[in-house]
């Protein structure tokens, strides 16, 4: 059996995709067009990460886990400005991998938990 934790946390972040632009396939000029997204726009970004424990006494404690992950943002080691959801949960995990080496670990990064992504990280060998 395999067991994880998990923590939730929202920041704040402004984004563009420059592409929406100009691609015909995002730019469309019908109902589906989102040309907007080329934009900067605002979105609270929500975030679910869980990371694989090996036992069940606070191998990771919750509290400590989201305090260190949120002092990346606040001491500006990570930033949400002018990345996709993917990009930001990859800039994540590569600090969590870090920290916490061996270990599966799953970020969720939506736009205003509404739509995002879902990665799965598989530990390190």
């Amino acid at each position: 059996m395999k067991k994880m934790i998990w923590v939730t946390f929202r920041k704040e972040g402004i984004h563009k995709y420059p592409a929406a632009l100009t691609d015909p396939k995002l730019a469309t000029g019908d109902e589906y067009d989102v040309s907007f997204l080329g934009h900067p726009h605002r979105h609270t970004f929500h975030f679910k990460v869980a990371i694989e424990v090996f036992h069940d006494d606070r191998d990771i404690e919750f509290i400590q886990f989201q305090r260190w992950i949120l002092s990346l943002y606040d001491q500006g080691t990570l930033q949400n400005d002018f990345k996709s959801c993917e990009m930001m949960s990859d800039d994540l995990y590569a600090q969590i991998k870090d920290r916490y080496p061996g270990r599966d670990i799953e970020i969720d990064v939506s736009e205003d938990g509404e739509n995002g992504s879902h990665a799965v990280y598989n530990k390190e060998k």
